[in-house]
């Protein structure tokens, strides 16, 4: 089984993945012709498929004792991701997430949930377009007693950053030196729709159309 693409194919039969012909502005100012979005795996079924896609064995290290997501989006990744592996393989691991402020009361600080000290912690999030959020989570975890020692991520772009050579990922790693696992990537994407014929969505019926425009995005702006 390729969880990777059976990742890739979920997504698109809910539009979390959509395939987009007649481009859309990034932020970063390209236009793609796809677009992830993980704000629509937004049911109980949907979560869970994601939380499961983090295969435990190969995206977040057996060493690992806290789950970590980083706030806004990481939140609900990192209770679901910690409660997947615990369904699937046994593994009792903890979760924490951060706050956006600092709270002066009750469960003081800006870390809710297990704390890290002495921890080894794996950061699950979406995506990595810069690396900015990312590379907070790595800072809050050493503040605040813990050691990050891998970051899994949903979907990776594979695309260079508008001035250097180097993806997001890439340059996550570089500067940290902590190593980033993805569930599925744009490669699993492009053999998803070269070798499927099936309609997941109607998001999908330009198929031909976007696979061509994709391969002209990775060609100009993706990594070597």
């Amino acid at each position: 089984m390729n969880v990777a693409e059976n990742f890739v194919r979920y997504a698109l039969k809910i539009g979390a993945l959509e395939l987009v012909p007649e481009v859309r502005k990034l932020k970063s100012g390209r236009v793609s012709p796809y677009f992830f979005n993980s704000g629509l795996f937004n049911t109980g079924e949907a979560l869970s498929e994601l939380a499961e896609a983090y295969d435990f064995t190969e995206k977040i290290p057996w060493s690992t004792d806290i789950i970590f997501g980083p706030a806004y989006k990481g939140i609900p990744l990192a209770a679901t991701v910690a409660t997947a592996i615990w369904k699937k393989h046994g593994v009792k691991i903890c979760f924490a997430f951060n706050r956006k402020e600092a709270k002066g009361h009750g469960e003081k600080g800006i870390i809710v949930g297990h704390p890290l000290v002495g921890k080894r912690v794996c950061i699950v999030d979406d995506v990595m377009t810069t690396g900015t959020s990312s590379g907070e989570a790595v800072d809050i975890i050493r503040a605040n007693g813990g050691i990050p020692i891998a970051c899994a991520i949903a979907f990776d772009r594979q695309e260079r950053g508008n001035n250097t050579e180097l993806s997001a990922v890439q340059e996550f790693e570089h500067n940290y030196d902590i190593p980033v696992y993805s569930v599925a990537t744009l490669t699993d994407l492009i053999s998803v729709l070269e070798k499927d014929t099936g309609s997941y969505s109607p998001t999908i019926q330009n198929r031909k159309e976007a696979l061509e425009k994709i391969l002209i995005y990775r060609n100009e702006y993706g990594i070597k």
